[in-house]
């Protein structure tokens, strides 16, 4: 079955007969009492919540999360944001629909990201390390998925090549980061490459990425320890105390005991790997509101875990002075609205004259 309309296609008031995936279903009740169906639909343009008003508990007594259905309904626009309201639900079978229409992609191509990567790792002037991350990369059971898995479920990266596009991502700031501070660099590159990797035992494929029962028991922190006990074993006179500082690094990334680091970091070497991954899954989380966020204006929808909104739009940019004669000048001048808290007619006149000493 061929897909027509896309998440990102759709507005207010428009229509919908199409095929998406059930990336969350659940029931809520209303202030009347009766049942009705919280769904959140995606596929490769990002996702639209939906909801179904009668037969909630029929219909998830049938549909699951994971499952292709065809949906008819129509767009609606709530507090900003557009709802499909639904009118009818059926699945589909998986065998009837093109998997790529439902998978988020990075824009970036996954051998070149790769190839930048392998150039990072190169160019590490410790032997034992160099040497362990580039048996880890020359794995191709490992290297196969490492180039397809997203970083996370929800949060950030969570597509196609997130996890090498964010690990590439964290291996450029360190080399850059690393001299600034006068930390080893070396230990910093090797720590981010490992990082995240044992999020390919963690995660299950896309496009639903569940958490494996490994990733449930394990997860990818200790998982890491494995890998590095696996590959340093094949080297020989690894040094013990090189494995161990690696090893708290990998421990220690997330930050605090809360976030699911068994260690907080210790070392000025994993505290910068844990600032620049939090640095840069931060900004990645920004970056996928700001593109798929599908509330009207400049301001997102609430984010649950920025506790706010964000700002979507690019910021203001003056290549050369404002003339304060202009017609768009004296719209700034009377406007009492324009950046948020106003500007009035005093404050305008002030700024007018207002000159920088030299």
């Amino acid at each position: 079955m061929k897909k027509q309309q896309f998440v990102s296609d759709l507005v207010g008031g428009a229509d919908v007969s199409e095929i998406f995936l059930v990336k969350y279903i659940a029931l809520a009740e209303g202030r009347d009492g009766r049942t009705y169906l919280n769904i959140t639909f995606g596929d490769s343009t990002g996702d639209i919540e939906a909801k179904k008003w009668q037969g909630a508990e029929d219909t998830i007594s049938k549909i699951s999360r994971g499952d292709y259905v065809i949906v008819a309904g129509k767009i609606n626009s709530y507090q900003n944001r557009l709802q499909l309201i639904i009118k009818d639900i059926n699945t589909v079978s998986a065998e009837e629909v093109d998997r790529n229409d439902f998978i988020i992609k990075s824009q970036n191509s996954l051998d070149e990201m790769f190839d930048r990567l392998l150039s990072i790792v190169h160019r590490i002037d410790n032997v034992y390390l160099r040497d362990l991350v580039s048996s880890v990369l020359a794995d191709l059971d490992i290297v196969d998925k490492f180039k397809l898995w997203p970083a996370g479920r929800s949060v950030h990266h969570n597509y196609e090549g997130g996890l090498l596009e964010h690990t590439l991502s964290c291996v450029t700031i360190a080399e850059s980061l690393a001299p600034h501070y006068n930390v080893d660099k070396n230990y910093c590159v090797a720590g981010l490459v490992l990082h995240d990797i044992c999020k390919i035992y963690e995660l299950g494929p896309l496009p639903m990425a569940d958490y494996t029962d490994e990733g449930k028991l394990i997860g990818h922190l200790p998982k890491a320890l494995e890998i590095v006990d696996h590959f340093s074993l094949k080297i020989k006179n690894f040094p013990h105390w090189a494995k161990i500082h690696l090893k708290h690094i990998l421990l220690s990334h997330h930050g605090e005991v809360q976030f699911g680091s068994p260690k907080s970091p210790q070392t000025a070497e994993a505290y910068l790997v844990h600032l620049i991954d939090l640095m840069d899954s931060r900004m990645g989380a920004i970056e996928a509101i700001k593109k798929g966020d599908r509330s009207g204006g400049k301001w997102s929808g609430y984010v649950k875990h920025f506790d706010g909104i964000v700002f979507k739009e690019m910021l203001p940019h003056y290549s050369s002075y404002l003339d304060l004669n202009s017609s768009d000048s004296k719209k700034v001048k009377t406007s009492t609205k324009d950046n948020g808290v106003g500007l009035t007619h005093s404050m305008a006149d002030k700024l007018a004259g207002f000159k920088i000493e030299e």
